[in-house]
């Protein structure tokens, strides 16, 4: 028989040792600056997307905002993910990119959705950046490669538009952790069966992109901040395995035809 007196010694060295241990974590600015981080982040990503809006241009469509929102709504209700924290912009851009920014905001270039063979491409894109901010990968690359206090500096007015500038470009065209960007293909899928969407198309879409990885081409932008892409479409379909779900597609076949068809005018 295991001896009353010695476990109840033990109990009280763990609830003492964690006590202690907890007690030298201070808490107060723990919380402070976790406050400041939500701030700065609500803040940047407004201060950001002023920025692209000064160089680019944004599609305003009804029919093509319409027919991406279907896509994200769908994603975000099977999800439970609140639809109005996911904001998503459209511009006119050949490049196939798509990224995100703090507090939410997605940025979707034209030439990602030309370049889809089909929606379920698209969808698997928008989900693996929804998982970037639903991980909260964007602030926590922004912070290791900008640094927090220019971060809170700039949203104070403190900095030029040159450094606001660099901001964008370390987001819309430098690559993740290799472990975050696992992460944000995982949770990707994850987001895509619940939603009914089949996550093979983008695997394949990984895989087509893999082809031209050594392609010297200014429109691969979404292979240079996302690289191995071979090797990202493998364990995407390892991981989504032979699970039996009967897919259904979002948009109707004249929508996303007609959707493209919006782009290219």
């Amino acid at each position: 028989m295991k001896n009353p007196i010695a476990q109840g010694l033990i109990t009280i060295v763990l609830f003492f040792g964690t006590w202690f241990i907890l007690a030298q974590i201070d808490w107060i600015t723990v919380f402070r600056v976790q406050r400041v981080t939500d701030r700065t982040d609500e803040k940047l990503g407004k201060l950001l997307w002023e920025m692209i809006q000064e160089s680019e241009e944004e599609n305003v469509n009804p029919f093509v905002i319409n027919s991406v929102d279907s896509i994200v709504s769908k994603i975000c209700s099977a999800n439970n993910i609140e639809r109005q924290l996911i904001k998503v912009h459209i511009i006119e851009k050949d490049d196939i990119n798509a990224f995100a920014l703090p507090n939410g905001h997605l940025v979707i270039n034209s030439g990602l959705i030309l370049n889809s063979d089909n929606q379920e491409e698209l969808s698997g894109v928008i989900c693996h950046e929804i998982a970037h901010v639903r991980l909260n990968h964007v602030m926590k690359k922004l912070v290791k490669e900008v640094g927090l206090s220019v971060l809170i500096s700039m949203t104070t007015g403190n900095r030029g538009s040159e450094v606001i500038k660099e901001t964008v470009k370390t987001l819309s065209s430098s690559a993740f952790d290799r472990n975050l960007e696992k992460e944000a293909d995982i949770e990707a899928v994850d987001y895509l069966m619940k939603a009914k969407i089949n996550p093979e198309p983008f695997a394949n879409f990984l895989y087509k992109l893999s082809d031209k990885e050594n392609e010297a081409t200014k429109y691969l932008t979404w292979v240079s901040t996302h690289p191995d892409s071979k090797e990202r479409a493998e364990y995407i379909i390892e991981y989504s395995g032979d699970k039996k779900i009967a897919y259904e597609a979002i948009l109707k076949s004249e929508t996303w035809d007609k959707l493209k068809e919006k782009l290219m005018e």
